[in-house]
């Protein structure tokens, strides 16, 4: 759980921990708030009789009367809608309170560097959504919002898109749809997801390192996210690692992102293509970034030198940030995540070979780097955001609302 806002009722907090844990029986419950039995079972009944909560089969035996899972019920007519924006594609899905998708992920070309279309692609893309599956938005618990940039999660603004209504995007967002909407990092959002489903969980000191158009970075820090002074930790992509004179996207040159990402990938295959190297992938202009970047990750994938001589250059790089990432925060585990986890057994072998090369050992091997398994990652953790910043109106959850 982020439990980074407020403390939380007793109610507000069962609810939290059956949303990220699925199923709990009251003993266990009552362990994990250090509350007794009887109050446990007190708003647990509560909970039953307001039809948030369902029982949900027997814990094993342990010699006695078997125990009682309970679970939130699945059958509430309440769902979370998600947006998860990154430099050139938005997409957009609903989810039940089980994490399940009650729509599509629905996905558009939506590029940022034209921020004020951009907002417009999204709203659009919302609408039709709601439309197409016939959701209303009494039943739209909140809209949660991920995307790159300088987030501020407690105004809900972006100060990478000042001047825009991507700046304002909560407050735009509750104007248009007149739903609660909450905004997070795109980095931190897949931090979260990692941390609570995925390879971080039950990690008290974690990197998941998002892997896309740039490098964004995830930190936990004593089972708690971790966000700096001015809550903008986490710019990986931007410490100075590259020699490259090529610029970066934040107007500066030296950034770790001009090498270690998928758009420098692509653009390192393009280069080599255009000299006459061969490869199965023949690019044409009429592809957009994301067809490029998959293309990229199945010839890698399916043997093809040149693409993995490319995905191998900016492995490397990325290996190289990850040793400063090391020597820094001396961290239990690193994930790899984002778009590029994809690749991943194919980044690993040179993300190594850069550690072993620029990590003290006695430090570095006490690391543990995996590759994510876990799918829509950012779409998940911007999910449990909204839930997590919406308990007390679920909590008072309107019983009309019951299928």
């Amino acid at each position: 759980m982020n439990m980074e806002k407020t403390v939380l009722g007793l109610k507000e907090l069962l609810l939290n921990l059956l949303y990220f844990n699925s199923t709990y029986t009251i003993a266990e419950l009552s362990g994990l708030t250090n509350k007794s039995i009887p109050s446990i079972s007190k708003i647990v009944n509560e909970l039953l009789e307001d039809k948030l909560l369902i029982e949900d089969g027997l814990a094993p035996s342990t010699g006695g009367r078997r125990a009682i899972h309970y679970a939130l019920n699945a059958k509430l007519n309440c769902y979370i809608l998600t947006v998860a924006i990154d430099q050139h594609y938005t997409s957009v899905i609903v989810y039940d309170l089980h994490n399940k998708e009650v729509t599509p992920v629905h996905t558009i070309e939506n590029h940022l560097d034209h921020p004020e279309e951009a907002f417009s692609n999204i709203v659009s893309l919302i609408n039709e959504l709601l439309t197409k599956h016939h959701l209303s938005a009494d039943n739209i618990l909140g809209i949660g919002v991920s995307m790159p940039g300088f987030v501020d999660n407690v105004s809900g603004t972006n100060g990478s898109f000042k001047d825009f209504q991507l700046f304002n995007i909560k407050k735009e967002f509750e104007r248009v749809f007149a739903i609660p909407t909450f905004i997070e990092n795109d980095s931190t959002a897949i931090a979260i997801a990692e941390q609570n489903f995925g390879k971080a969980k039950e990690i008290s000191h974690a990197l998941i390192i998002n892997v896309g158009w740039g490098v964004g970075l995830g930190i936990i820090v004593d089972n708690k996210l971790f966000r700096g002074f001015s809550g903008y930790a986490g710019e990986f992509s931007h410490i100075p690692l590259s020699k490259s004179k090529k610029m970066c996207s934040c107007g500066k040159t030296g950034c770790l992102e001009v090498e270690a990402s998928l758009s420098a990938a692509v653009a390192h295959l393009e280069e080599r293509l255009a000299t006459g190297e061969k490869s199965v992938i023949q690019y044409e202009d009429s592809q957009n970034q994301l067809q490029k970047a998959q293309l990229l990750i199945n010839a890698a994938l399916g043997g093809d030198q040149l693409a993995i001589s490319a995905l191998n250059k900016s492995a490397y790089m990325l290996g190289k940030g990850i040793a400063t990432l090391i020597h820094i925060m001396n961290p239990q585990k690193i994930i790899i995540s984002g778009r590029g986890a994809e690749a991943g057994k194919i980044l690993m072998p040179q993300i190594q070979t850069a550690i072993h090369e620029f990590c003290i050992p006695k430090i570095s091997n006490k690391t543990v780097l995996e590759i994510s398994d876990m799918k829509n990652a950012q779409l998940i953790g911007t999910a449990s955001i909204v839930f997590e910043y919406s308990l007390t109106k679920f909590a008072n959850l309107n019983k009309s609302l019951i299928k």
